[in-house]
């Protein structure tokens, strides 16, 4: 037995790894301009690259992470020459590196990037996804000192995605979205024939987590308030095509209000009809058929009026002027 211990605290491979966690030190890093008003878990999930998400609210919560010596929660606004304590941490493997890519451009200038995204392009890693858009766009941009998501899409979803190019542009962005100054206008297909004119879904909505440990909502009382305002542009005997306004921005909102109103989105293969998505196949119905089409909102910087649009992406097209001849 004697020996055998011997042989494991002589082993090479081990003494390299207790010489790397005795030379592990905290970090401290001071707050420029640059990342005021953010939040530190944000801050942090940038700067602790390979570590994963899980541990980093960990070492938040335990008080490892310390602003300024003192305990900070994950929400903490960040305010210039706060001084961050960084635990030494173990990074995760190395996942593939971003590849660079642009997205198609709708507005640009040095405050602002509106991209039309693709359905089925993530818009940031994790949860199985190495990277999306927002790293493709940093892999694309290497001089590019700062590029934030501004607001999210649903992986499936297409269409409008803003992202800030300075820090007091998402800021006044993010104020925006809060107070409810920007307009976000979506293009649906669902399922039925619409009754009726413009009317708004008001049920409040609940998060959770499945048995398969899939995040999923659902209408439920005592939930999150929810305002989804739909107007039917064109109506068949079997499908409608929806124009659907956010006067609140919750997860999943437009697919489990109009799903809970009788009419699933076309492809939604969370909360739609899975034997029409099945039959519909054949019809080119292979994504979600929900498209972010216009963005209404003051320039963060100079309050300039912008009203965005990022056209029907082909296949929705052809199947509206399809099933609406």
């Amino acid at each position: 037995m004697g020996s055998l211990c011997l042989a494991t605290r002589s082993d090479p491979e081990i003494i390299r790894k207790m010489n790397d966690l005795s030379k592990a030190r905290a970090r401290w890093l001071e707050v420029g301009e640059e990342a005021a008003a953010q939040r530190i878990d944000n801050f942090l999930l940038r700067h602790l690259k390979g570590v994963p998400k899980s541990h980093v609210y960990r070492v938040l919560r335990s008080g490892e992470v310390r602003v300024n010596s003192g305990r900070v929660k994950p929400d903490y606004r960040l305010r210039p020459g706060d001084r961050i304590r960084l635990p030494p941490v173990r990074v995760a493997e190395k996942r593939a590196a971003a590849k660079p890519a642009e997205f198609p451009i709708v507005y640009e200038d040095a405050a602002l990037l509106a991209v039309d995204k693709p359905a089925g392009v993530a818009v940031h890693g994790g949860s199985g996804v190495s990277f999306g858009v927002i790293e493709s766009l940093r892999a694309a941009r290497p001089t590019a000192k700062f590029l934030e998501l501004v607001h999210r899409l649903d992986r499936d979803t297409s269409g409008l995605l803003l992202v800030a190019k300075k820090r007091a542009a998402l800021v006044e962005l993010h104020r925006m979205l809060r107070e409810g100054g920007i307009e976000k206008v979506y293009l649906a297909v669902a399922k039925g024939h619409w009754q009726g004119g413009s009317r708004e879904i008001r049920e409040a909505l609940h998060k959770y987590v499945n048995a398969k440990g899939e995040r999923r909502v659902s209408v439920q009382e005592g939930g999150m308030a929810a305002v989804t305002r739909v107007t039917a542009l064109k109506k068949s005997p079997e499908f409608s095509f929806l124009e659907v306004r956010l006067l609140t921005g919750r997860t999943h909102q437009i697919r489990v209000h109009l799903a809970h109103a009788g009419h699933p989105i076309l492809g939604d293969d969370k909360y739609g009809d899975f034997d029409l998505n099945r039959r519909l196949q054949k019809q080119g119905v292979r994504r979600l058929f929900l498209h972010a089409s216009t963005l209404s909102l003051p320039h963060p910087m100079t309050g300039e009026t912008l009203k965005l649009k990022a056209p029907l992406p082909p296949e929705m097209r052809a199947f509206v002027e399809t099933a609406f001849a």
